[in-house]
């Protein structure tokens, strides 16, 4: 057989990476469905899905995400474009949505502020499950801000996107329900060397020397930007979930909880405003 007629089973025996990405990488490669390359992995292709196999698969050997790799990651019932200028998005911080949604229940046209949204993930997902209520997202990476606005255009989402810092964009706006998801890495902390962090934007990743620069800035912002009865929720690191609610209740918000993801893991914090 042909270099050119290899067969996608002779191209993922050779791939190197885990089997499932290589399928995905080789349905991508061969604009083919995944389940395509299950049923017929006899079938012969061409050289230049070959070659684009080859070139995606030496990507991943180099660690580079499978999710920007493919261009794309689910996320709560939604397929995001996502990209080297966004995080690509964590089944754990499915959890933010679901706190967030049981928060919005009790309101009947809520207002909701995503804060550094990358590419619209929770902004999203929100609007999806709760159509009444008004979304806002804020960004201040251009390029991410983009990619958050293709996203919604290409759902049909209707989210009133704004480029800035935190709640610059805002003016004295309230809401009913403030979510944000925002850099809490450390700045020494090994991980940022290691698996997806690599490729991953680090201002998107990191917040000073304990993680918590960006999570005190918002904090000590909200209760401003809450009507009475609204609730901030963000999501965390492994450790710092004391620390958040202390600073939650050092900013006077009430009913302070935290609640963890399905690894155990302490993930999101939040409070409601008196």
């Amino acid at each position: 057989m042909s270099r050119g007629a290899a067969s996608g089973a002779d191209a993922l025996a050779r791939a190197g990476i885990d089997a499932r990405e290589a399928r995905l990488l080789l349905a991508e490669a061969g604009a083919m469905p995944e389940a395509s390359v299950i049923a017929r992995p006899e079938r012969a292709l061409p050289q230049t899905a070959l070659e684009r196999f080859e070139a995606l698969a030496a990507r991943r050997r180099a660690g580079e995400p499978i999710a920007y790799l493919l261009g794309r990651r689910e996320f709560y019932d939604l397929e995001l474009a996502v990209g080297p200028a966004v995080l690509i998005p964590r089944p754990e911080t499915e959890l933010l949505v679901e706190r967030a949604l049981e928060r919005l229940a009790r309101w009947e046209r809520p207002a909701v502020l995503d804060l550094g949204t990358g590419s619209g993930a929770l902004a999203l997902a929100i609007k999806r499950h709760c159509a009444r209520a008004r979304v806002v997202a804020v960004e201040a990476s251009g390029a991410a801000l983009e990619l958050a606005q293709a996203n919604a255009r290409r759902l049909g989402l209707e989210v009133d996107f704004r480029a800035g810092r935190w709640f610059a964009p805002v003016g004295e706006e309230r809401f009913e329900l403030i979510v944000s998801n925002p850099p809490y890495v450390a700045e020494d902390d090994p991980h940022l060397g290691q698996g997806d962090l690599r490729f991953e934007p680090r201002a998107a990743l990191v917040a000073g020397p304990d993680g918590l620069d960006a999570i005190r800035e918002i904090v000590r912002e909200a209760p401003a930007h809450l009507v009475a009865g609204g609730w901030l929720l963000l999501e965390h690191g492994l450790g710092q979930d004391a620390r958040v609610r202390a600073l939650l209740e050092h900013a006077g918000l009430e009913a302070i909880a935290t609640w963890s993801d399905l690894a155990g893991i302490p993930r999101v914090s939040g409070g409601r405003a008196r």
